[in-house]
């Protein structure tokens, strides 16, 4: 690369930075394209839709808007899911958007003139102009509906939009610990949801069903997550959270016996000492070296929000390696037509395979989750959700 080009890519990086402060959502990728034309670059900005199961255009002036790209048999997709950039023939390369490691999209860098895809430099620069996009999409979604709206296959229900602005990213990294989630039917989630938090050699996780469907579901998970989070926040150790969200749940629903399954873990990121309460939900399970090896029934008590009998901390040992999975009973629980169960087995099955292929997390959860949706062969009954936390 020469020294005008590299002159050239330093203003397009410092003309998005510059202008990304005021922009509005609708102005990234019109922004982006003028930044790179004196590089004779024609981008592309595709975000994830809400399910991961397709690549969806963003607007932009210069060209029209071209329909989703499956994240399946496509360059674009294999981009998304290997988050490595991927030469499309000649003329353009794939190249993953990522903040953090949170998988949001691709960009499509077109070289009308030719590529040659063996200039280093040159793929490490669209990757460092992909990963700034990847910071100021994050920075710009909650301007307005514009990016929200784009990455869309179709409209949420409302419960589904409360979980939508409630919920933390979907994948979190440090150097000892992955984070992932997903959740199912991503339109019309109701009660079921996740949350997590990093803070030094302690990492907290919790996975939730809220009891029934709908809205009135959604705002008893809300409510959960809300006092759990206030609580840790405040300094309180894992009891004393798990307090909180139930004081809460019976001030805000009283009679009404608006209940929340729960289990809220804390790990020990030195000594991998995991503690955790289960609250009336399903086992956690644990895989090292990519085979299943236990779960964790210790710790049961009442659901959230239900006067609880007296139940203990359980306790385990995890080590560098170690997968951690949560799910929801919507994962186990989906039916086929025959009526059979997802059931355990199947998920431990899917997972050990997926651990076996060297897949990363959010991958690994993405198709964990399609094999569910494939396997119940209609719309959801329930809701479903899986976090997977593994260990470095």
């Amino acid at each position: 690369m020469t020294s005008e080009q590299e002159g050239l890519w330093l203003r397009a990086l410092s003309s998005v930075l510059e202008r990304s402060h005021l922009w509005l959502p609708e102005e990234l990728a019109p922004a982006v394209a003028a930044a790179v034309a004196p590089l004779g670059i024609r981008p592309a900005i595709y975000v994830v839709d809400d399910e991961q199961r397709a690549l969806r255009p963003v607007p932009a002036d210069d060209r029209p808007a071209g329909g989703p790209l499956s994240l399946e048999g496509t360059v674009a997709g294999r981009a998304f899911r290997t988050v490595r950039t991927q030469p499309g023939g000649t003329a353009s390369w794939w190249v993953p958007i990522v903040n953090g490691t949170d998988r949001l999209g691709v960009i499509e860098f077109a070289f009308p003139g030719g590529l040659d895809t063996g200039d280093e430099v040159l793929r490490r620069r669209c990757e460092v102009l992909a990963g700034l996009v990847g910071h100021l999409i994050t920075v710009t979604v909650p301007k307005g509906d514009f990016l929200l709206q784009a990455r869309r296959a179709r409209p949420m229900s409302a419960s589904a939009e409360l979980l939508d602005r409630m919920l933390p990213p979907l994948t979190v990294s440090c150097e000892r610990l992955t984070i992932s989630a997903i959740l199912e039917p991503r339109y019309d989630v109701g009660g079921d949801g996740y949350d997590y938090a990093l803070d030094g050699s302690t990492a907290w996780m919790s996975v939730f069903d809220g009891v029934g469907h709908g809205l009135r579901a959604g705002l008893a998970y809300t409510v959960a997550v809300v006092a759990i989070r206030a609580a840790r926040r405040a300094g309180a150790g894992l009891a004393a959270q798990v307090a909180a969200a139930d004081a809460a749940l019976l001030e805000q629903f009283g009679a009404e016996a608006r209940f929340v399954t729960a289990v809220v873990a804390e790990l020990n990121l030195d000594t991998g000492d995991l503690r955790y309460v289960n609250a009336g939900h399903p086992a956690p399970l644990v895989l090292r070296g990519g085979k299943f090896v236990e779960e964790l029934p210790a710790g049961r008590r009442t659901p959230l929000g239900v006067p609880p009998v007296r139940g203990e901390i359980g306790h385990a040992t995890l080590r560098p390696g170690d997968w951690l999975l949560f799910y929801t009973d919507g994962i186990t629980e989906a039916r086929n037509n025959e009526q059979q169960m997802f059931g355990t087995g199947r998920l431990i099955e899917h997972a050990e395979r997926h651990a076996a292929a060297g897949l990363a997390a959010p991958e690994t959860l993405r198709r964990l989750a399609h094999a569910v949706a494939e396997f119940h062969e209609g719309s959801a009954v329930d809701d479903a959700t899986l976090l997977l936390a593994a260990l470095k």
